[in-house]
């Protein structure tokens, strides 16, 4: 790996030259750093540009982000999934304001030590923000590193990232550790792509690099085999009552906790998912009069896989056994996942 000396130097100058303009760069104040990179796990950058511009108009600082009510932090976040990441955005505000006096902490071991912050969060932040030798590794910066050196190993194998980024931490240099952070994550964003062919001939690095010197660039980087997501069935009540459409809070722990959603149930065999529907409805006191339609669609989790049949139902009776919400309250009041929001369409 004799090559990786020069990254710096071929490095830098092109991301001077070609970095894109995106929100969160105008300033390396911490907090906007900090929400960027946290919206942008799991999360292509188009779809994260508005969503970043209206959370820090709603939550300018770290004081109004620990104070935020748990409702209003989700309707900001609602569609970007991953919700945990919002929650712990909010405990690790907390947790500043408590232990850090509201300012947020320069050590790259008191910033990894806030919820929802690992390696390469507290790496980005702690180069970005304070200049600290802390290499930022990612899955850009992993196949960065795969292509260049030609590794022969898998990039989402056990001790991938700690070996990168001890590879990396010497290369970092004392006034341009930020820029070279981020100049790694773009070189692997915009052309050492993910999906299809690398942008090769414009690559900085192509004369250095032995994945294209080698002919190697389709077969790099390895990854180990991923196992197949859980399939479920499952059967989603939309319960009409007047104008306003029934709505609970999912358990506050497992997929979607805390969330609100149209209430549902797994598919039952046996029982087809009309039944299950008016018998929720009837459990619930909500009173059914028909069932107007049905509506089938896939929602794809991380790990797992619904296969949704979205049952209508009109009902005469707003129980207090369910909260009832009118369209527009669902947009703008209440946080409701895009695996359900898809019955709102």
């Amino acid at each position: 790996m004799q090559n990786l000396s020069k990254l710096p130097s071929l490095l830098l100058p092109w991301f001077a030259e070609n970095a894109r303009i995106l929100p969160w760069r105008e300033d390396t104040e911490p907090y906007h750093v900090w929400i960027s990179e946290i919206m942008l796990q799991q999360t292509r950058v188009e779809a994260v540009r508005d969503y970043y511009l209206r959370f820090l108009a709603a939550l300018p600082d770290i004081e109004s982000l620990a104070a935020v009510s748990d409702d209003g932090l989700m309707k900001l976040w609602q569609g970007l999934g991953y919700y945990s990441r919002a929650r712990n955005l909010k405990k690790a505000a907390q947790t500043i304001v408590d232990r850090f006096a509201g300012a947020f902490p320069e050590r790259y071991e008191d910033i990894k030590s806030l919820p929802g912050i690992g390696e390469y969060t507290a790496g980005a932040i702690s180069s970005i923000c304070f200049e600290n030798r802390t290499p930022a590794v990612d899955g850009n910066v992993l196949r960065v590193f795969a292509r260049y050196t030609a590794w022969e190993r898998p990039i989402d194998g056990s001790g991938a990232k700690a070996f990168v980024a001890d590879a990396l931490r010497p290369l970092y240099v004392p006034g341009s550790c930020g820029a070279f952070t981020q100049s790694l994550m773009e070189l692997g964003a915009c052309v050492c792509l993910p999906n299809g062919a690398p942008d090769c001939e414009n690559c900085p690095l192509n004369r250095y690099c032995r994945a294209f010197t080698e002919g190697k660039t389709a077969r790099l980087p390895l990854k180990g085999e991923k196992k197949p997501r859980r399939i479920e069935d499952r059967v989603v009540f939309v319960l009409k009552c007047g104008d306003r459409f029934a709505l609970r809070k999912r358990p506050e722990k497992g997929l979607l906790a805390g969330l609100w959603e149209f209430p549902g149930a797994a598919a039952a065999s046996g029982t087809s998912p009309e039944r299950l529907a008016v018998e929720f409805a009837e459990a619930t006191g909500a009173a059914p009069l028909r069932v107007s339609g049905q509506r089938f669609y896939t929602h794809i989790f991380t790990h797992v896989e619904w296969r949704v049949t979205g049952v209508f139902v009109d009902c005469g009776e707003a129980t207090d056994a369910l909260v009832w919400a009118t369209s527009s309250e669902l947009r703008e009041r209440y946080a409701l996942p895009t695996a359900f929001r898809k019955l709102t369409e």
